[in-house]
């Protein structure tokens, strides 16, 4: 990836003075260090360990993670270089500089994954069989068939869009791939730019029938529909063509009117987001430079905008490849297990409710069963004659709509439901609308939280007539209520009826959908209000006791660590003597290992097969026995948005046999040397590697096959 000069001024905003910013030796760049976060994503794609096809996948994670990554944060960055602000965050860098070495990351990892696609990839996916082709690869014979195809599939999709006096510029729609034609009348000279949009409602990868030497054979659609651009200008001259492709901003402003008008609000965002600028363009290298400028006239970009892209992985994915049945070539199949507690029957009826009041109960996703344990305890509760309501939080639920259509099935057996639909979660707006209006049609209560507040936390609750009063059970995890998620991400889900928990569960609805001002919580951790005060707490606890010389040491596994606050805790904890393991996947500010600050916290972050999405956070507590420490899990993040910013629900564990559970977990994969990398005092990740086969602790695996 590299930017192109382009003959135009490029508007520069004049540099404001910048303020002071955070010492760079305290804190690293969340920005930096989310790419180097992707850069683990990738080293799984390079990795000869991983399967061939897996390998394909993450070549694939890497493209959609690096698109977010332009959409979600470049965009910012963008705006405020137009602005002329400064950043005041940990690389002590302005806008500019940041973005001048984000660049510099994004052009290396596009260069190894394009080394590797074409040095290594394809020639490891030829000798097990599988051959990528060019349409200058192919027979006489075989391009008539897909001529043949072309014709019949994807000619009628296709949409020429020519600009000209009568006709303007077409919109070009976020992440869309297209193919900028230059042409002209032949018996002119004046040359006309077109646009075809390439279609996604078809495969991106046709296959072909085997030969004598490979048993798949794949092209592009691209390569089939640019090959044949005549039938789409019969009778105009093609002096060139190119593949381009446009991200835009995706940001919704978070500044909104009152909770009332948040669905229009978030309708209106959306509308807006699909006409948002264009903070990159992408075009294949080697293009006609005519397209280009036209492109960037047309668009209004400056030269930080634009971008070349050189090889596939970069700009498509290969689901059609990896869908290749070859049982070698990817991940071996594991089938999700039914929970032990979730897997038996009293007298015909499943004594689910029964079996919460004797114990709670922790489920380990996707290693356990999410249609046993949740979905079936929404699915129970909707139809047991006992249940007098059910209430659910809604952040990313799946397409299948299991979950939903349990809710109304609950709702049609007279239970009073209420569902609390967060509308702002970024990239799942449309499909929450268009649950929410489902819901509301079944006639359910439905709330889409505050306005000022994102809705992050992740919890059910159930309220049952028992025989021996009105009990509420709840369910509060570490992931969304997602069945196809659920079978990918790393989360834990509790199952209680612990009344002081689910007496605060029921505040916590209340404060939702009721604007109840109750901010007290002792049990459960609720944001913005106790959860960071409790952590902070909890951290001088360890503090003050390391300093008594009793037992102290804090674990915590989390997505992202950036709070500032939070890492500064860290760092006295630390310089007091308490020994601190951060296991922490994507990004973190923290600096680990420095001497006189942080030389008693290691970071740790785990990449591979599973997305590992947990949050599970552990205090010592002065126990001598580890297990009877504290341990909490729950939907938060240590980052300013999710302290601060968004309504969050961390839980404790008290049962013995689940603290024993957690306290396992986290032993085990700090003992991965497959997937673990040490996040050393400078920045660098390495990775750590068994000294033989046999020594391999792939943390991941030892569970599935557990």
């Amino acid at each position: 990836m590299t930017t192109r000069k382009v003959n135009k001024k490029t508007k520069k905003a004049k540099e404001k003075k910048p303020g002071p910013l955070i010492k760079s030796e305290l804190f690293f760049n969340r920005d930096l260090g989310w790419l180097d976060f992707n850069a683990r994503v990738l080293h799984e794609a390079l990795d000869e360990r991983t399967p061939l096809l897996e390998r394909l996948r993450f070549m694939s994670i890497w493209r959609s993670n690096n698109d977010e990554f332009f959409m979600k944060r470049v965009g910012a960055l963008v705006k405020k270089i137009e602005r002329g602000d400064f950043l005041n965050q940990g690389s002590g860098q302005n806008a500019s500089a940041l973005y001048d070495e984000i660049l510099k990351k994004v052009a290396s990892q596009q260069q190894q994954i394009t080394d590797s696609f074409t040095k290594d990839l394809i020639p490891s996916l030829e000798n097990e069989g599988i051959k990528i082709l060019g349409w200058n690869d192919l027979n006489n014979a075989e391009k008539k068939l897909l001529l043949i195809y072309f014709k019949q599939n994807i000619f009628p999709i296709l949409t020429p869009l020519a600009v000209d006096s009568g006709h303007p510029f077409p919109f070009i729609s976020n992440l869309s791939k297209s193919i900028g034609v230059c042409l002209r009348k032949p018996s002119e000279r004046a040359k006309q730019f077109a646009r075809i949009k390439i279609p996604t409602e078809i495969p991106q990868w046709i296959p072909l029938e085997g030969n004598l030497h490979y048993d798949f054979r794949f092209i592009n659609i691209e390569e089939i529909i640019m090959a044949n651009l005549d039938m789409l200008f019969r009778n105009m001259k093609i002096d060139s063509s190119c593949l381009f492709r446009v991200t835009r901003n995706a940001a919704i402003d978070e500044e909104g009117d009152d909770a009332e008008d948040k669905l229009e609000w978030v309708e209106e965002g959306l509308k807006e987001r699909k006409f948002a600028p264009v903070v990159r363009l992408e075009v294949l290298k080697g293009s006609d430079p005519w397209i280009i400028q036209f492109l960037m006239d047309e668009l209004d970009l400056e030269d930080y905008n634009f971008f070349t892209i050189t090889s596939f992985p970069s700009y498509t994915n290969f689901s059609e490849i990896i869908d290749i049945k070859k049982k070698k070539l990817k991940y071996p199949p594991f089938q999700q297990r039914v929970p032990t507690q979730f897997d038996h029957k009293l007298d015909g009826e499943f004594s689910l409710f029964s079996m919460i009041r004797k114990k709670d109960s922790l489920v380990h996703f996707p290693y356990e069963s999410f249609t046993h344990s949740v979905e079936n305890f929404v699915k129970t509760a909707a139809n047991d004659s006992k249940v007098r309501a059910i209430k659910i939080i809604l952040y990313r639920t799946d397409t299948d709509g299991r979950l939903i259509d349990a809710l109304i099935e609950a709702a049609e057996n007279k239970k009073q439901v209420a569902v609390i639909i967060e509308l702002k979660a970024r990239f799942d707006e449309e499909r929450n609308i268009k649950w929410a209006n489902k819901l509301e049609e079944a006639g359910i209560h439905v709330s889409y939280g505050l306005m000022e507040l994102k809705t992050h936390a992740k919890m059910i609750m159930v309220v049952r007539q028992d025989t021996d009063g009105v009990r509420t059970y709840a369910n509060i995890g570490t992931g969304n209520y997602n069945s196809q998620t659920s079978r990918l991400y790393t989360d834990y889900s509790l199952f209680t009826c612990d009344p002081e928990i689910c007496h605060e569960v029921m505040e916590a609805f209340n404060f939702l959908t009721g604007r109840s001002l109750k901010k007290d919580y002792g049990n459960i951790l609720v944001a913005p209000y106790t959860m960071f005060k409790t952590f902070i707490k909890l951290i001088e606890i360890e503090k003050e006791n390391a300093k008594k010389k009793k037992p102290a040491r804090i674990i915590a596994k989390m997505n992202q660590l950036e709070d500032p606050k939070v890492i500064k805790a860290l760092y006295e904890a630390s310089q007091a003597g308490v020994k601190i393991t951060l296991l922490v996947r994507g990004f973190c500010c923290l600096r680990p290992g420095v001497k006189g600050l942080s030389e008693n916290i290691e970071v740790f972050s785990v990449v591979g097969r599973l997305l590992e999405h947990s949050r599970i956070f552990y205090f010592q507590n002065g126990a001598k026995n580890p297990v009877d420490g504290r341990f909490f899990i729950g939907s938060a993040d240590w980052m300013r948005r999710n302290l601060f910013d968004r309504v969050e629900v961390i839980t404790p564990i008290k049962q013995d046999n689940l603290r024993e559970e957690l306290w396992d977990y986290l032993s085990l994969i700090q003992r991965d040397n497959r997937h673990l990398w040490v996040l050393k005092p400078n920045g660098d990740y390495t990775q750590r590697t068994p000294k033989s086969a046999k020594d391999e602790v792939n943390s991941q695996e030892i569970i599935i096959n557990s």
